[in-house]
């Protein structure tokens, strides 16, 4: 009989009173029908702890929807959903929560797959306080950032990217960049992470540059993107589109 696999999910809260993680939803079941190419895959049967932000947490919309989901269904894996709406790899948010830097220890330590995909939020931090509202923003403006808040993102991803590598010795990590989105601190942020990971040996996915995600197109976004103006949420068709490279990439590790 196929394992099946198991969901823990965490919603974004809009107090911090508010409970951080639900209790485990019901199995998902494992897709019977693939072929013996998948159950011979090195994904077969594994576990995977996946974490981050509303990339994680698909924002509005269902877990079961998103690209990692399906994923795990296929290869029967056990699954543990840590993402959480507006949370920040290396700053605190009043609203959303404790970094990434210290809620990572209350993910399941056991995994022999542990998925980051996160640093959207961390990039709107790092843009000037002034320039922080998503309206007018125009390509002059792309390289206003804060010189104070990037060394502090810096700084605790790194502590971050060690924490991880300390308490996952034999497991395969990995990190998902955010997409292309053309607004202040972004391309600060993504310098600064994929140099980070690159010192760490830790295997990224560019998605900025590689994911075929064309965040900046309107036309795409109404079509793959959970809203006309949304920069960050795929829907069910953007996440069908976007896994068939997540997957091959997790599948090379």
């Amino acid at each position: 009989m196929a394992l099946a696999c198991t969901t823990v999910s965490a919603q974004g809260a809009g107090t911090e009173a508010e409970p951080r993680y639900l209790n485990p939803s019901e199995p998902i079941v494992a897709d019977n029908t693939v072929g013996e190419w998948v159950k011979s895959s090195p994904l077969y049967g594994k576990t995977m702890v996946i974490i981050g932000d509303s990339y994680v947490r698909n924002h509005r919309g269902k877990i079961e929807d998103t690209w990692h989901y399906n994923v795990a269904r296929k290869y029967n894996m056990q699954y543990y959903n840590y993402g959480r709406n507006g949370n920040c790899v290396a700053f605190d948010r009043k609203n959303w929560g404790v970094s990434m830097l210290h809620r990572f220890q209350e993910m399941k330590r056991n995994a022999d797959y542990v998925v980051v995909v996160a640093g959207h939020n961390d990039a709107c931090m790092i843009a000037e306080p002034e320039h922080t509202d998503t309206t007018g923003w125009t390509p002059d403006r792309y390289h206003t950032y804060s010189d104070s808040m990037l060394r502090v993102f810096e700084q605790n991803l790194t502590a971050f990217a060690d924490s991880l590598i300390r308490r996952y010795p034999s497991a395969r990590i990995c990190w998902f960049t955010p997409w292309n989105v053309q607004r202040p601190g972004f391309k600060e942020m993504h310098e600064t992470l994929t140099r980070v990971l690159e010192s760490r040996a830790i295997p990224y996915f560019d998605a900025a540059h590689r994911s075929g995600i064309a965040v900046w197109d309107s036309a795409f976004r109404r079509r793959y993107f959970q809203g006309p103006n949304d920069t960050a949420h795929l829907n069910p068709a953007g996440h069908k589109l976007f896994q068939n490279k997540a997957e091959s990439f997790l599948l090379s590790l």
